[in-house]
């Protein structure tokens, strides 16, 4: 298994070992013990599955209070997959990194608790894979929007497809202090 670290203390990109032939490959997703070397936690809670069509564009999405990291694959086609640390008190606040999760890459994103995280759709479909630390709370449910200026994310797809509740998410600077993470060094 290969680490890539990213500008965003804490994202990494995992780049696991892949052992195939004739009939097919094998690769593990998840190891506590080796992941937990890695700093990364020893348990996740939840676990869901999406599909999106070509041009569909999901996020930032966080939860606040009751944080989720996130390990994020991609098991069919191909996603730009965005991370933005949105911790306040944070030294690189509003900063974005992005990954292209494939099938065929097989790299997975590791997008720690305190941190927006959202995808756009570069292939026909897409089935996309996530491992949270926590579960799913609708009270603590929120989002940025996905064309905030003051985070200029670089997106591939000019005009996404989006939800309703993404189209109309608050830009970061109009969120309440009381609705983002607090950055612990």
């Amino acid at each position: 298994m290969k680490v890539i670290e990213t500008q965003l203390p804490g994202c990494m990109v995992i780049e696991p070992a892949v052992f195939g032939d004739a009939r097919g490959y094998f690769f593990e997703t998840w190891n506590a013990e080796r992941f937990a070397a890695l700093g990364l936690p020893e348990r996740f809670v939840q676990s869901n599955v999406s599909t999106s069509a070509r041009g569909v564009l999901r996020g930032l999405h966080y939860q606040w209070p009751r944080p989720q990291g996130k390990l994020v694959s991609v098991l069919e086609g191909e996603v730009y997959d965005v991370a933005v640390d949105i911790r306040r008190g944070s030294p690189t606040f509003g900063q974005w990194e992005a990954v292209v999760l494939s099938a065929e890459n097989k790299k997975q994103f590791w997008i720690p608790e305190g941190f927006a995280h959202g995808f756009a759709v570069l292939s026909e479909t897409a089935l996309f894979n996530y491992l949270c630390t926590d579960i799913y709370v609708a009270e603590a449910d929120a989002g940025i929007r996905w064309n905030d200026a003051d985070i200029a994310v670089d997106w591939p797809v000019g005009a996404p497809i989006l939800s309703a509740k993404d189209q109309k998410a608050p830009f970061l600077d109009q969120l309440a202090e009381d609705r983002l993470p607090v950055y612990v060094p």
